[in-house]
């Protein structure tokens, strides 16, 4: 069943600038009142006034008047998709304040009707947005009925019509002069014309409005183009006071570490490096990297790298804002987790190295790996994990100790038997090394060799000066 939900931002214009209450905000375009805050709205301003009545009713109260920003607006919509895009993939922007979400497809998802409307109340309310609900077979009555009361807006038990019948004609403002025409015969609900022959109807007011009503009514499809997830990702928090401390960034930032990897889940991505920027109360913009050697989409990790930049932030001025960008997307690779017991799963080793290099630095970490030589003691090399440092490293050395001496040492040799810490007995070989034939020749035999403890050792026979020399020991 196709089952729309509509969710219609009215106060965006004024929530995408400020959503301080501590003082009235009226937020105007061509020196008319677009939207107030609730502060503005108790002294008496109302949408449509001219600023000479805002300021006789604000009276020497204090006042904030902002100029509509419409780029914003749009911005605040796009990163609204982003989140709803983690709800369900067939979804799409509506005028300048509306999201249409198509549900149906996904109630099995969340358990149910009740389960999704949870968790989109939780997300917006965590976004510190205001918000009305729609709910219909289609799109465009989800948006008429988000004009509702709440319990006719989410009552999908009555028949639609039904639903529809008590809003006002005054809602198709696209359509003015037919709604015009319409109020002066008297009409002035939307259940009044739904009770009109469709012909009549078409007549008198034109065929885009007979098809917008049988669009309204599921009689037509409403073709709209899905939204498209942006290649990159930005999201932003707004405190609506002053943060000097620390702390008080947690929350925030756990809120937009979890809307990104919402997002790269959905979008089957993963990324290795995000950028904060806190935006203070004069507007200036101080950015923080956090990267992770590997590329993955787990919000927890980010959050421990986070935190540890964080600690050892001095936030210079108050910050009014947090703003989480991230532009290195690159497409995920499947995750390696026991279906069965995911508690029991160990940590990555690339988790520790991360939080290691947050918070001692880049150059504390080194590795150590593999190279592609023949000669043992050029094989492993000690690299910095920089980026543009050694090139990655080759296939594991097989049946060799990754520790060598610095040196070979030479073995005590008696009666045919070696000694190191005691008698030594050869396991396994040998392995024969041949190298560096242009420069001074090498020729190697290599066997493991065991101790009376137990201990295996890595020896080696030098065909050319005929001596036993021991070059590591294993683990």
């Amino acid at each position: 069943m196709s089952l729309w939900l509509c969710l219609r931002f009215g106060q965006l214009p004024l929530q995408c600038l400020n959503r301080s209450e501590e003082q009235a905000v009226v937020v105007l375009a061509r020196q008319r009142v677009v939207c107030a805050n609730d502060h503005a709205a108790a002294l008496g301003i109302r949408a449509g006034m001219g600023t000479a009545t805002v300021h006789a009713l604000a009276n020497n109260e204090p006042l904030q008047l902002l100029e509509r920003d419409e780029s914003a607006e749009q911005r605040c919509l796009q990163q609204l998709c982003c989140w709803a895009y983690g709800i369900t993939p067939s979804l799409f922007s509506w005028h300048q304040d509306c999201l249409q979400l198509e549900i149906g497809g996904c109630l099995n998802l969340f358990q149910g009707l009740d389960g999704l409307l949870t968790r989109v109340r939780s997300g917006i309310s965590s976004r510190g947005y205001s918000v009305e609900y729609g709910l219909a077979p289609t799109p465009k009555a989800a948006w008429l009925l988000s004009f509702a009361p709440a319990d006719t807006a989410l009552d999908i038990t009555r028949p639609l019509a039904e639903r529809l019948a008590p809003l006002p004609l005054g809602l198709l403002d696209t359509f003015p002069t037919a709604v015009d025409s319409l109020r002066r015969a008297g009409l002035h609900t939307l259940g009044d014309i739904l009770a009109l022959p469709t012909a009549a109807l078409g007549r008198r007011c034109g065929r885009e409005f007979t098809c917008f009503l049988q669009q309204l009514l599921g009689q037509q499809e409403d073709r709209q183009a899905d939204y498209q997830p942006p290649k990159t990702f930005r999201d932003e928090y707004w405190f609506g006071y002053e943060v000097k401390a620390n702390a008080e960034l947690l929350p925030a930032m756990q809120l937009l570490l979890q809307s990104l990897c919402t997002f790269l889940r959905s979008t089957q991505l993963q990324t290795t490096e995000i950028c904060w920027q806190l935006i203070g109360i004069d507007r200036t913009v101080r950015e923080v990297s956090v990267r992770s050697a590997s590329s993955h989409s787990d919000w927890k990790n980010w959050h421990q790298l986070t935190s540890i930049c964080f600690e050892q932030l001095q936030l210079a001025g108050g910050v009014e804002g947090l703003a989480l960008n991230c532009g290195n997307l690159r497409p995920g690779q499947p995750e390696n987790t026991d279906l069965f017991n995911p508690g029991r799963q160990r940590e990555p080793l690339a988790h520790l190295l991360d939080r290691l290099r947050s918070r001692l630095g880049l150059q504390a970490i080194e590795k150590v790996g593999c190279r592609d030589e023949h000669l043992p003691e050029f094989a492993v090399h000690v690299s910095s994990d920089r980026p543009g440092g050694e090139p990655p490293c080759g296939p594991p050395c097989a049946q060799r100790p990754f520790w060598l001496m610095p040196q070979p040492r030479v073995l005590r040799q008696t009666r045919q038997h070696l000694y190191w810490n005691g008698a030594l007995t050869l396991l396994h070989g040998p392995e024969r090394i041949e190298d560096n034939w242009w420069q001074e020749a090498v020729s190697r035999d290599y066997y493991i060799a065991g101790d009376p403890n137990g201990q295996h050792y890595w020896v080696f026979r030098d065909r050319l000066s005929r001596k036993w020399y021991i070059h590591g020991v294993f683990a």
